[in-house]
């Protein structure tokens, strides 16, 4: 699987509980767009619309061998349907309700020419969190380096 656009903020602000990789809905000029890396996934989420999950705001920029006919009212950001299984949809619906987490969209895959989406059930991080893993983080670096020079 080839990565073609990473949620590198989602990484920063959540703590990835459990991950799942999900098939989406796009048009053909949108699937060769994001074959040539025009997507991206900063400000990304995943919200639930009558019972399926949808990706909003995950940018995939118009291709631009498009025709006229694809051209006119495209929105780069539009609400696209991600492809589960009722299973994990109920799973994700759950557990949102339940635990308070939220999904979280976290990289652009593809796989034999089909384009996936790595989705994350996750806990949203408090600042203080947030600033215990960067200490942890500083520490690990520190200690490698000096592992280095031994």
């Amino acid at each position: 699987m080839r990565v073609i656009a990473k949620n590198k903020k989602a990484l920063h602000d959540f703590e990835i509980l459990e991950t799942e990789i999900a098939g989406i809905k796009l048009q053909g000029h949108e699937v060769k767009s994001i074959k040539l890396g025009q997507a991206n996934l900063k400000g990304a989420y995943i919200v639930f619309f009558r019972g399926e999950p949808y990706i909003v705001g995950m940018h995939v920029a118009l291709y631009k061998h498009a025709n006229s006919v694809s051209k006119r009212g495209y929105d780069p950001e539009r609400r696209r349907k991600l492809l589960l299984t009722r299973k994990q949809i109920e799973h994700f619906a759950f557990e949102r309700q339940a635990k308070k987490l939220v999904l979280v969209p976290l990289e652009v895959l593809l796989d034999h020419g089909l384009v996936k989406i790595k989705i994350g059930l996750a806990r949203p991080l408090k600042k203080y969190d947030k600033k215990e893993k960067e200490k942890r983080k500083e520490l690990q670096r520190i200690k490698e380096q000096a592992k280095k020079w031994m």
